[in-house]
């Protein structure tokens, strides 16, 4: 079975006439007939009730065209993209990412992908993993870069690396010294963490309490840019991604380890949406510069 004779069932199931369907394929009239009978003697079933010049669909033919229609019309759409010129790309792209990925990640991918498609307008928004998902299901996001959500809401993740949490904290504090700190050492350890309603909350929970730790969470935020300040201004410490940092010299990274908290990041879209030619040469600059960032 060839992609040419799925065109040919189709185009006669279109119009239910050989010879108006060898005229929109481009074919003769017993061409087209004879490479409808390879595909019927292919699978062993008849596509097609013949009678004269009358040609309809058999219940079987019904249900192979419905679900081939749909796969002709993505490879269509993708040897269009290939031949499309990728400088005359205009129109809107909608992409939003968590805090960690929009302080060094997302500036970088934006500027090669501005730099090569300046015709495009991009919206870039800066929301919690839940909101992500929720655009992405409304329709008002094309894109997301966040961590897999806990209610997938028809959404497809694509991985794009591990990522290690570690422990910040200012100069001064007595484990800056450390170059790794086991969890259960935090026991008592003043904290400021994210809230509870963030998945990283939640998982570095679940790993103070794997290692037997109950660190004195003193000061719960809901985003991390003021985390880190109030680190940076305190005695506390935190844990947060490398990707959440961008250059902090008045701060010190220890790893964690027994368990070392480690998340997946990835690229979130909608299944169930088209995705634009924009939106996939943007994911494809994500995947790049990710993948370049991993040592």
């Amino acid at each position: 079975m060839e992609l040419r004779h799925l065109r040919y069932c189709v185009a006669l199931a279109e119009v239910q006439n050989f010879t108006r369907a060898a005229e929109r394929t481009h074919v003769t009239q017993s061409t087209l007939s004879h490479q409808i009978k390879q595909l019927e003697d292919e699978l062993g079933v008849a596509l097609f009730n013949r009678s004269g010049k009358s040609v309809t669909l058999t219940e079987a033919g019904r249900d192979f065209v419905d679900s081939i229609a749909p796969i002709l019309k993505n490879v269509d759409a993708a040897v269009g993209a290939l031949k499309s010129t990728p400088d005359q790309l205009t129109g809107e792209l909608r992409i939003a990412a968590t805090h960690s990925f929009n302080v060094q990640l997302i500036p970088q991918c934006l500027a090669a992908f501005m730099a090569k498609f300046p015709q495009v307008r991009v919206v870039v928004e800066e929301l919690s993993g839940d909101q992500i998902a929720q655009g992405l299901e409304a329709g008002t996001l094309d894109l997301g870069v966040s961590y897999r959500p806990a209610v997938p809401r028809g959404l497809w993740f694509e991985p794009l690396f591990n990522e290690e949490l570690k422990l910040i904290m200012n100069k001064a504090h007595p484990l800056a010294k450390r170059k790794r700190v086991r969890m259960v050492e935090l026991n008592g350890v003043q904290l400021a963490l994210l809230t509870r309603n963030f998945s990283t909350r939640q998982m570095l929970d679940e790993c103070f309490q794997a290692a037997g730790a109950e660190p004195q969470v003193v000061a719960e935020l809901n985003a991390i840019s003021p985390m880190v300040e109030l680190v940076r201004q305190t005695g506390l410490c935190s844990i947060v991604s490398d990707n959440a940092l961008s250059s902090e010299p008045d701060l010190v990274t220890v790893a964690l380890e027994n368990p070392t908290p480690i998340r997946t990041p990835g690229l979130l879209w909608n299944r169930d949406r088209e995705r634009p030619l924009a939106t996939r040469y943007m994911a494809n600059i994500i995947r790049e510069l990710a993948q370049a960032r991993q040592p």
